[in-house]
């Protein structure tokens, strides 16, 4: 997707780098989340891909779960603002009553000129901003998420960043592109295609994306593979033995495997649990 010249425009839930499909159980969240996207300024543009905002007033607990991205996210909530690295488990953040959260999607590659070192040190982890950089992010937390506007919430966030002045990475560029390859061309399925279009080594794209995006190229390939399945669940009836052939998987069973290790549900549970039909195969 082209970026939009227009500083912090917001941006619509059917923005693909937001990938609406990363939501799990769209239906029962749609009515009860109000979520918006925001184009970064222009000086954070090299690092970050958009902000988000999440609204809600409901008046029951609601346990929201989200396939992990391959990139870097820093999010204000609880009065401080926490950089949660790339994760490889489920993902859920539980919403009571009513509030809101503000933050940040770094581009895939991205995080890496703000920590300065390489970021698979961050995998899996959740880290106060001021463990990381000498500026305090309490009060930058606290009004952001005492704010009623959108704008003044993404402003506050945004100055917080430029306090950290990062240099532009080159680097970021070719990472991001490796990695929008990834999400875009379904016929990848495996590593060595992705070498070969990135023109270099196996090995050396393994060290580039554990140092750049936290994570191996294998991960980012499989669960790009397991949002098309999502899509493909959320869509109507599933044959997944099928499914598992068209999306490169060794067999049904692998496919299981990998759903439920990301998921935390085999798939069939997890259509069962959506009540929109029964699968098949």
């Amino acid at each position: 997707m082209a970026r939009d010249d227009v500083s912090n425009a917001e941006v619509s839930g059917a923005d693909p780098r937001g990938e609406p499909s990363a939501i799990l159980r769209p239906d029962l969240a749609a009515p009860l989340l109000d979520l918006t996207r925001h184009h970064p300024r222009e000086s954070l543009a090299p690092f970050v891909d958009y902000l988000w905002i999440v609204r809600w007033t409901i008046s029951d607990v609601h346990r929201q779960q989200v396939l992990p991205q391959p990139k870097i996210h820093l999010a204000a909530e609880a009065g401080r603002l926490r950089v949660q690295g790339v994760s490889r488990e489920p993902f859920y953040r539980t919403f009571t009553t009513s509030g809101q959260v503000i933050g940040v999607a770094f581009r895939a590659g991205g995080f890496r000129p703000l920590l300065g070192s390489s970021v698979g040190a961050l995998e899996g982890k959740v880290v106060p901003a001021g463990e990381l950089w000498p500026h305090d992010d309490a009060p930058v937390a606290a009004r952001a998420l005492a704010e009623e506007e959108r704008e003044a919430m993404v402003k506050g966030v945004e100055d917080y960043l430029e306090l950290i002045a990062p240099e532009p990475d080159p680097m970021v560029d070719e990472v991001d592109a490796i990695v929008s390859r990834i999400e875009t061309d379904t016929s990848i399925h495996r590593v060595d295609q992705v070498a070969a279009l990135a023109g270099t080594s196996a090995r050396t794209l393994q060290r580039l994306f554990i140092d750049y995006v936290g994570v191996a190229p294998k991960w980012v390939i499989q669960r790009r593979r397991l949002l098309d399945a999502s899509e493909r669940a959320h869509s109507g009836p599933v044959v997944w033995a099928e499914l598992a052939d068209q999306l490169g998987f060794s067999d049904q069973a692998h496919l299981i495997r990998a759903w439920t290790a990301a998921v935390g549900t085999p798939p069939a549970t997890y259509v069962r649990e959506t009540g929109n039909w029964v699968p098949r195969g």
